[in-house]
């Protein structure tokens, strides 16, 4: 083999390893591309999801404020639930004292 030989089958053997990977590259171009509907259905998708998590920012958002609610709803009422308690605490007071008073009274 001389060196003309040589020279022509190096140039051919690149040749067919750029040819090769040339196709390759088209094939794998090819399979990967990404349709118009495809682009669709990705950009339908976001704004779903978008939107649910809007929809969710807003339900947190009412529960919150529901829970803060319903805790100062209880919070007043254990506090007319105490007042009860110690009103009633002192009206039993009371009654035992006018009772000692009438079972003094009726002893005189």
């Amino acid at each position: 083999m001389n060196r003309t030989e040589f020279v022509i089958a190096i140039a051919v053997v690149l040749f067919v390893a750029f040819a090769l990977g040339w196709f390759a590259h088209l094939m794998l171009q090819r399979f990967t591309r990404v349709s118009k509907s495809d682009l669709s259905e990705f950009e339908r998708m976001s704004q779903e999801l978008h939107e649910a998590e809007e929809t969710r920012d807003q339900a947190i958002t009412y529960l919150q404020q529901r829970e803060a609610e319903l805790t100062s709803q209880l919070n007043q009422t254990e506090a007319e639930l105490r007042a009860a308690m110690e009103g009633l605490r002192e009206a039993r007071l009371e009654a035992e004292e006018l009772r000692g008073y009438i079972e003094k009274q009726n002893a005189k």
